[in-house]
């Protein structure tokens, strides 16, 4: 990107391979998923930081192949497999180039180990939506025996928290803008699945809730602060159905509405994640979302699949040469 705009601006490039920090490694991609805050960024919405933010490279995260290591890094070797998000890789803070990339470059610190024998394309369609599941899953106490709610399920975040509450024990009703995502969010193991339509009209009924993953915010949020038990907790990890909100500050002596944002991401919180994630995966009861494969030369048409709300699960860039 050298400016803000519609998804044409996403243009591929060459460019000189900058020299490796002591403390770095560089990856070759494998596969860089696409997120719904790098919409906001190409438009402008959110601004890039720093006073010559172009020319930008996007993407949140990467899962690679390291094939070169600083001289002070001891965590890994070349030949393993890797991933990174945030922690300025990218995003707005862009303290180094992001994901949309044949290879990035990134401290060793910020990166977590990916094991050999998972797929790699599970990685990566779990990656970034995984860890914010599953951080603001925590904030829910434990899942085990419990009826939790996911909403924008189909999307991204929604369809990894969906494996990842599972993973946990929970029973998980899935929150979704179409009828015809039900059949999609039931096979990665919702017990039950609504439509936002629905929940306008009560759906959900009152108090039914042990606590609730919202992605989305929006028009919906008075019904779903409403469907929460006393005692339960919504964390809110986006907002798709935007940030301004209305709700009866009455369910506010019972109830407890918190957030949790992958701004504050550390090395360590990468790894915890991961490691679950790696173990959910090789134990099968943790399900990927679907995911759709585009090029990386075709960037700006994934932006506008995603833009349209065209695909379920998330979308990957691959470096395909052709």
């Amino acid at each position: 990107m050298r400016q803000y705009g519609p998804a044409s601006v996403l243009r591929l490039e060459r460019v000189t391979l900058p020299a490796l920090a002591p403390d770095a490694i560089r990856v070759r991609s494998l596969a860089s998923a696409v997120n719904h805050s790098d919409l906001e960024i190409r438009t402008g919405n959110w601004r890039i930081r720093g006073q010559n933010p172009f020319p930008y490279v996007p993407g949140l995260e990467v899962v690679g192949e390291v094939i070169e290591v600083g001289a002070g890094v001891s965590d890994f070797r070349i030949g393993d497999r890797v991933i990174t998000m945030m922690q300025g890789f990218g995003g707005v803070r862009a303290e180094r180039p992001g994901g949309y990339a044949a290879y990035a470059v990134m401290p060793a610190a910020t990166a977590a180990p990916v094991p050999a024998d998972l797929d790699v394309y599970d990685v990566a369609a779990l990656g970034l939506a995984s860890v914010t599941a599953f951080e603001g899953l925590r904030k829910l106490g434990p899942l085990d025996g419990r009826r939790i709610a996911v909403t924008g399920a189909a999307g991204g975040v929604g369809s990894a928290a969906i494996g990842v509450a599972r993973a946990q024990g929970a029973d998980v009703v899935a929150i979704v803008s179409r009828a015809s995502q039900a059949d999609y969010v039931s096979a990665l193991g919702a017990v039950d699945a609504v439509t936002a339509d629905a929940i306008a009209v009560g759906a959900l009924g009152e108090a039914s809730l042990d606590g609730i993953l919202d992605t989305v915010a929006g028009a919906g949020f008075g019904a779903y602060v409403a469907a929460l038990r006393p005692g339960a907790t919504l964390c809110l990890v986006g907002s798709a159905g935007g940030h301004h909100v209305t709700f009866d500050t009455d369910y506010l002596y019972n109830v407890t509405l918190t957030g949790y944002s992958t701004e504050g991401l550390d090395g360590t919180a990468l790894r915890r994640a991961m490691a679950f994630v790696s173990d959910g995966l090789r134990r099968g009861d943790l399900t990927p979302p679907a995911r759709t494969l585009f090029a990386l030369r075709d960037a700006a048409a994934a932006h506008e699949a995603l833009e349209r709300h065209g695909v379920q699960g998330r979308i990957l860039l691959v470096p395909l040469e052709s």
